[in-house]
């Protein structure tokens, strides 16, 4: 009878530490912006966190709808701040992955869900993984298809993408020179407003990574958003714009992990 106590009572702190189901809500003022990157089946590669199933997707998706979220894009969400409904969604895709466009377009149509799109200007054929850790440089995500051209300025025209730029070659921009830091953030800003014929606001820096002065030249290059890959849920009236925080949406995640994830930005209790 110990034992089988024993047993229940491991599994039951495992379970509590791994979503903290007890943790109360963050306000629902509070906007969540999520954070996709791939959705596709998974693979036996290395990134399988970045590839949400398209079913799994689908799912989410259909939930946010149905529970009364409100979606919207970075550029709303900068614009609007403490005026959003509550229950306000922002969701995200970085790089640039042709199954944004196969898989994920669909079904946001399918739910009128808007989001917005962060695209690396210079993007096929290109290997980044390495840029943060040499021992990721294994070609994988260099072979995953990426979006053409047309198929942005496609998904663009819907009014349910707003394409921001993720720089023009996915670097460590903490490791690069005051010039080559000026040439991705700014240039690729000014590149994707003359291929697309948009506005382009939104910024999000490669793998998270930044220091003060990517930050400055994200200022004076007229972005009036920037996100990071530092997990949380920010209130809007007191955080900063150019470094937001957002929730990670994982392939690794169940169900139940996404909705906790909804609720305090964090999956359990450390992670």
């Amino acid at each position: 009878m110990w034992l089988l106590f024993s047993i229940v009572g491991g599994i039951s702190v495992y379970f509590s530490l791994r979503y903290a189901w007890w943790k109360p809500a963050i306000s629902y003022r509070n906007p969540r912006i999520l954070m996709y990157h791939m959705i596709k089946k998974h693979t036996h590669g290395k990134f399988r966190g970045l590839r949400v199933a398209p079913e799994m997707f689908e799912r989410q998706i259909r939930y946010l709808k149905e529970n009364g979220w409100y979606f919207a894009t970075m550029s709303e969400l900068a614009n609007r701040k403490t005026r959003l409904p509550e229950k306000t969604v922002v969701i995200t895709f970085d790089d640039g992955y042709e199954d944004n466009y196969t898989h994920a377009f669909p079904i946001l149509k399918k739910y009128q869900a808007k989001a917005t799109l962060y695209i690396v200007v210079d993007r096929h054929e290109r290997e980044w993984s390495g840029n943060r850790k040499i021992k990721n440089r294994t070609g994988e995500l260099m072979r995953e298809p990426k979006l053409s051209d047309g198929q942005i300025r496609e998904m663009a025209r819907s009014g349910l993408f707003e394409i921001g730029s993720h720089t023009l070659t996915h670097p460590n921009l903490p490791t690069l020179s005051l010039e080559e830091k000026r040439k991705e953030i700014c240039h690729s800003k000014k590149i994707i407003e003359e291929y697309f014929y948009i506005r382009c606001n939104a910024f999000c820096y490669p793998f998270g990574l930044f220091d003060e002065r990517d930050v400055t030249l994200v200022e004076k290059a007229g972005y009036t958003s920037a996100t990071t890959t530092q997990q949380g849920i920010e209130e809007l009236a007191h955080a900063d714009m150019l470094r937001l925080r957002r929730i990670t949406v994982s392939g690794k995640d169940n169900f139940f992990a996404f909705k906790m994830k909804l609720r305090t930005g964090k999956r359990g209790v450390f992670k």
